[in-house]
């Protein structure tokens, strides 16, 4: 398929799955609006059709909830072929019925991007909109998700970090006690493959999380108090402070003083809590158990998000180079969602090793802003020729090219059309 129809079939895609201004990840395996999926979805959308990726990011936040957070799955509609359901979650801290937790959130910097590449002069318009209920959502993120000041943000759930079932969650999810939870029949492994899905044991533990913050009412200071499963994540914290960064320069575009130096605030908080997340054995950013003290062993493409955080001091840069390269000696594309010489890696399991277009994206980004333009071209390279070569899938392997998960995904046909098609660069050009 030539560059210009894999364009044409990721719009297609993009359309296809639009639900009335907000888009499914994919039909059947995740049939509601998800919270990161939407934000990278726009930029896709932005590509065409500027309105209507306005249109996804204000539909995300019109189920904003009362104290801030934007949660990671609305419910616009009820469907049987998706579990957990909104019955499961118990919520009702928003107008629409959602999940109980939040997800990555790369909101601010998607609508910077938005306002830069604006052709419709409205944009600062509808930033202006926007801008109080991303202050709102940051400032729970502070307050919630970093509750004792730490400058790093906290996952109650693997699911709030957007990558569910990475090797980083698996000790501190042994420790959640399988209780308060009825039976149940997932409706995942019926979509896709089990070998490419979390196991049981696992899926159990996911739902007694839920159970234990159903229990608190989702109050979000009690679920940050008492939550069996509360974890500092590179991933977040990384894609948390950069958008912080974007959200400064837009109260500063939008005249904001008072809510620019509070930013200012949370941006400092984050670039000193930030070192608490670097293992000087492994020499990266890992994960940290804030109910243990326990850091992780392994490292994660979100151990790669440094630089796209604006961390670019000299140690950190050389760390990363290094590890990029030799695990790009280690497989045929880059960036594996695990460390392929790590004993957790799992090349076709869910997050355990998969390479996903979306990291790869913001990833280069980070190593294109830090003066590294090889290595971000290789992840745009690699990219590029797993579309071409197994389609918009959810995700692929990094050793053989398959595409896994679900098919006609939404962000992979964005990331596409936004970032990775050589027709984009072409014009870029």
């Amino acid at each position: 398929m030539s560059h210009a129809d894999l364009d044409q079939t990721a719009k297609s895609i993009l359309t296809d799955n639009d639900q009335g201004g907000y888009t499914i990840p994919t039909k059947g395996l995740y049939p509601y609006q998800w919270n990161w999926d939407s934000v990278f979805v726009a930029l896709g959308f932005a590509t065409f059709d500027q309105d209507r990726a306005w249109r996804e990011i204000e539909m995300l936040f019109e189920g904003q909830w009362r104290d801030g957070m934007v949660p990671h799955i609305l419910f616009r509609k009820d469907d049987p072929s998706y579990f957990p359901g909104p019955s499961v979650w118990g919520t009702n801290g928003g107008p629409i019925p959602s999940s109980g937790h939040s997800q990555p959130p790369v909101a601010a910097s998607v609508v910077l991007d938005l306002v830069r590449g604006d052709r419709t002069g409205q944009a600062l318009e509808r930033a202006a909109a926007l801008f109080p209920k991303l202050m709102a959502w940051h400032r729970w993120y502070m307050t919630y998700r970093d509750p004792d000041g730490l400058g790093v943000i906290a996952v109650i759930h693997p699911w709030e970090s957007g990558r569910d079932n990475l090797p980083d969650w698996d000790d501190a999810l042994r420790a959640v006690e399988v209780r308060d939870i009825e039976p149940y029949e997932r409706k995942d492994t019926s979509h896709v493959d089990p070998a490419m899905r979390p196991h049981k044991e696992d899926y159990d533990r996911y739902l007694s999380i839920v159970a234990a913050c159903r229990k608190v009412g989702w109050d979000p200071a009690k679920v940050a108090e008492t939550c069996p499963f509360f974890v500092a994540d590179p991933g977040v914290t990384f894609i948390f402070l950069r958008a912080n960064r974007d959200l400064l320069v837009l109260a500063q575009q939008l005249g904001m003083g008072k809510e620019a130096d509070e930013i200012r605030g949370w941006i400092a908080r984050m670039e000193s809590g930030a070192k608490a997340l670097w293992n000087p054995d492994i020499q990266a950013h890992v994960a940290l158990d804030l109910r243990t003290g326990k850091q992780t062993d392994g490292i994660s493409c979100a151990s790669f998000l440094a630089p796209y955080a604006g961390l670019t001091d000299t140690a950190t840069m050389a760390a990363q180079r290094a590890h990029f390269d030799r695990m790009a000696s280690k497989v045929r594309y880059m960036m594996p969602s695990y460390d392929p010489e790590h004993g957790c890696y799992e090349a076709l399991r869910y997050w355990r090793g998969p390479v996903w277009a979306m990291i790869n994206y913001m990833i280069a980004r980070g190593f294109a802003e830090a003066g590294d333009p090889a290595r971000a071209e290789r992840l745009r390279n690699d990219t590029a020729a797993l579309i071409e070569t197994s389609g918009f899938a959810e995700y692929f392997s990094p050793e053989s090219g398959a595409g896994a998960g679900g098919g006609t995904f939404s962000w992979t046909a964005a990331i596409w059309l936004t970032w990775a098609s050589p027709s984009h660069v072409e014009q870029a050009a």
